[in-house]
């Protein structure tokens, strides 16, 4: 095959249309991604087309020479990887449409993509966003956005458990909380002092609040009251960005998801283990906790030197 095809040669496969008519029709797909889908499968096409072969009758072989030159190009694994999720959502389209007999693209493996480690805030810049979220007016905000960051850092709840805290859990000045996860799944998760007291500081305004009343939830949003809904993620994400600019920290840093990794970095630093961890952020399976490990790798060095039962005495030799 040829390192690459002349773009002046290339003419998009009728079927490629086809396809994209098919998925806007059936999915509604956005405008960007259609245009993604057409960018991707009509290179796939003009490189198979240097050797008069079409996405119709191309074999596995075929497309693993063009993922080589894609490679050649210098595509990164997660851009090779987008291709080849196209390709697969057209051949299986193609077979459906039994316009293909087969699709090649069920032997062919996903380029391994590097595991992203998750990106944490310092245990400085949090305090420095409770002192801002502390100092705000009127009274109402400051309170409201207090309890939410510490009940967020203290427990490492996703943004959208936070936002869907029932009020009447917090009238028995609990020491946990039930929360309701991903999947339907419960667990109980503990508050800590000062989530405690931000929440009942918060609590005692909001009751004294009367279009706060008819809510269920503990963080009401302000601009549905009348059918007491609960602040919307995007609301508490948006607030977040307004705290991490009077703390004088990037807000393009600062966003609720960081602050769950915050949680379970900062608990693992000082001596978590790992299993606790994992019931306290709801994850169903514990390899999803132990990318936390990947990020602090000189503590596990440090706990094997501690902890281990030989390691004292191998140091005394």
């Amino acid at each position: 095959m040829a390192p690459q095809a002349d773009p002046t040669q290339r003419r998009t496969d009728p079927l490629i249309s086809l396809f994209l008519d098919a998925i806007s029709a059936m999915r509604a797909a956005s405008a960007n991604t259609l245009a993604a889908y057409q960018r991707d499968l009509a290179d796939t096409s003009a490189l198979l087309a240097t050797e008069t072969i079409s996405l119709a009758d191309c074999t596995a072989d075929d497309l693993r020479r063009v993922i080589a030159l894609w490679h050649q190009r210098g595509l990164s694994a997660r851009s090779v990887a987008r291709r080849l999720s196209a390709l697969r959502q057209f051949m299986s389209w193609a077979v459906e449409d039994q316009i293909r007999a087969d699709n090649p693209c069920r032997w062919i493996d996903n380029p391994s993509l590097p595991t992203p480690l998750p990106q944490s805030l310092s245990e400085d810049e949090v305090v420095k966003l409770l002192a801002a979220a502390e100092a705000m007016q009127p009274a109402a905000l400051s309170l409201r956005a207090v309890a939410m960051l510490e009940i967020l850092y203290a427990t490492g709840l996703r943004v959208s458990e936070l936002v869907n805290l029932q009020v009447a859990q917090f009238r028995r000045d609990p020491d946990s909380v039930l929360v309701v996860g991903k999947g339907g799944r419960e667990r109980l998760v503990p508050l800590g002092m000062a989530a405690k007291r931000a929440a009942a500081d918060w609590l005692n305004l909001r009751d004294a609040t009367a279009a706060y009343l008819l809510s269920d939830f503990m963080f009401p949003d302000d601009k549905s009251t009348a059918d007491g809904g609960a602040m919307s993620r995007h609301q508490f994400a948006q607030l977040l960005k307004l705290i991490a600019s009077k703390a004088k920290i990037n807000p393009q840093r600062v966003t609720p998801h960081k602050l769950r990794h915050s949680f379970a970095t900062h608990m693992l630093n000082r001596g978590a283990d790992l299993r606790s961890l994992q019931t306290m952020l709801g994850h169903a399976d514990i390899s999803t906790t132990q990318i936390y490990t990947a990020s602090r790798p000189e503590r596990l060095a440090g706990l094997v030197a501690d902890a281990h039962p030989l390691a004292s005495k191998r140091q005394d030799r």
